[in-house]
């Protein structure tokens, strides 16, 4: 059954002119989250992806990012699952994640097309002081869930650059690898040349959503793509806010698969010898 995703590439928060640094408006993010999942389901969209901490902004400050943390269960959880609900559309959103302890990570949250929380993942490789300021790394690689009868999986923006983390979710099952991100300039090259590469490679699907806009010394890049197991780029975005809509076939992951014989053909037991231990593929 083909699942036709909904990319919101979105614009960091707005903030007064004149400001020195960006405001979050989880409010207005709401809002706005709300009115894409409306566009979304009416164009057919059975998932929208939104990008890396969308709720809140992510270039705040480590200071600012701790005020706006919610629990995974919390009032903006139970926002965006009535907007889930409301449309009938399943919704994976960003935003800072405490937990009981007081800790904080950039996680993902899916929400189902009933308003039901299906899976949670947080951010495991840290880039720079920008994260690792702001929060601690996650401790599991491979989350994932089902969706419309397709095998969904979860990273976040800089984990995807490590072919070992994607190569994992091969590994576990996923067919469809879902990356928000905040890519800022001048790493361009990450969605142009990493991201196919790595569908290539391991053979998955993998949407990638990133932010718009300027957000402190941050200026986002955009290029949101979906990226066929083929390297088939089935859409691009360019460096504005949009709405981009996708169609994933499991079944041209099965002709990708037949074609292109890489999890077939590894030599795991030579792996093996060198230190590394990937899961053998049957």
């Amino acid at each position: 059954m083909t699942l036709r995703l909904a990319c919101l590439q979105a614009p960091a928060t707005d903030h007064p002119d004149g400001a020195p640094d960006p405001v979050a408006d989880r409010g207005a993010n709401l809002a706005a989250l709300d009115d894409a999942a409306a566009k979304a389901s009416a164009a057919g969209a059975r998932l929208l992806i939104t990008p890396e901490m969308y709720l809140t902004g992510y270039n705040l400050g480590a200071e600012v990012i701790a005020g706006l943390a919610e629990e995974r269960f919390g009032p903006s959880q139970r926002e965006v699952s009535a907007t889930a609900a409301k449309h009938g559309i399943a919704i994976l959103y960003g935003y800072p994640e405490r937990d009981g302890d007081g800790v904080v990570y950039n996680a993902v949250q899916l929400i189902g097309g009933d308003g039901v929380p299906k899976a949670n993942y947080r951010k495991t490789h840290l880039f720079g002081d920008v994260d690792r300021e702001a929060f601690a790394p996650g401790s599991e690689l491979v989350v994932q869930a089902d969706l419309d009868g397709i095998r969904v999986g979860f990273l976040i923006c800089y984990d995807v650059e490590f072919p070992e983390a994607v190569r994992a979710h091969t590994d576990a099952g996923t067919q469809l690898l879902l990356v928000p991100t905040a890519l800022m300039r001048p790493y361009e090259y990450v969605p142009r040349q990493i991201v196919p590469a790595r569908a290539i490679e391991s053979q998955l699907f993998v949407a990638y959503v990133n932010r718009v806009g300027v957000e402190r010394d941050f200026v986002y890049a955009g290029e949101t793509r979906v990226v066929a197991p083929d390297g088939r780029e089935l859409v691009v975005g360019a460096d504005h806010e949009e709405l981009l809509l996708a169609d994933v076939d499991p079944a041209d992951l099965a002709a990708s698969r037949d074609l292109n014989t890489y999890l077939q053909d590894r030599r795991t037991d030579l792996y093996r010898t060198a230190g590394v231990t990937p899961k053998a593929n049957s």
